[in-house]
């Protein structure tokens, strides 16, 4: 990611999930390691893991899907060659602070460091807009809001860090796709959490994209 920050320019754009695309949450680890645990939330949308079935743990978890666990070596390729599609991606614009009261267009937006979020992020544009966020380091969130204007999509919006993304108390939309672990804790969430390591989801209220966007 470092090197590519440095590269202003257009937009690869969003990557294809392939396979992966049918979950709504999906903990890739190398070694079969995979593990999702959800206690005392609701989830619309399919679980998988590259763990074995115990890993997967769901407690009071309201889930309208289905798991699978182990999923398919192709499932968790086409994660890791959409995750490596969007790092080639050159950065439109280089963000700092915590986004709070700002407006984005459709666009690549990179953070040198780690992010820290919190306030109300505003993404404007069509339902063909696609928006994409590169963070070099973790991504976390605290009573974070992402507002879609305009018409658009949650699911057109994708979260990289190479890092973790750990979201508390927020509301955040769109595709995480995180190079260590994801957790979301309270709050509500529209899109994708996958994860090179483990997925928690803990008294949120998530939904995934495809069927129940």
């Amino acid at each position: 990611f470092a090197a590519s920050a440095l590269r202003l320019g257009s937009a690869d754009g969003a990557p294809s999930l392939g396979t992966a695309a049918r979950f709504a949450v999906l903990s890739a680890a190398t070694g079969g390691n995979g593990a999702v645990t959800c206690t005392d939330a609701s989830l619309k949308g399919s679980i998988g893991s590259s763990g074995a079935r115990p890993a997967v743990v769901l407690t009071r978890c309201a889930l309208r899907g289905m798991v699978t666990a182990p999923v398919t070596p192709r499932v968790l390729a086409d994660f890791n060659n959409a995750y490596q599609a969007l790092e080639a991606n050159a950065c439109d614009q280089i963000l700092t602070g915590t986004l709070a009261g700002i407006s984005l267009a459709p666009g690549v937006y990179c953070f040198d460091d780690a992010a820290s979020l919190t306030g109300t992020l505003t993404l404007n544009g069509p339902s063909s807009g696609i928006w994409i966020f590169l963070v070099n380091g973790d991504l976390t969130g605290n009573s974070f809001n992402t507002v879609m204007a305009g018409s658009a999509r949650p699911c057109n919006v994708y979260w990289s860090p190479s890092g973790a993304a750990t979201m508390t108390t927020s509301n955040l939309k769109g595709n995480v796709l995180a190079g260590q672990a994801v957790t979301i804790t309270g709050g509500s969430f529209i899109g994708r959490a996958f994860a090179t390591k483990a997925v928690t989801l803990t008294t949120v209220a998530a939904q995934g994209c495809g069927l129940f966007d």
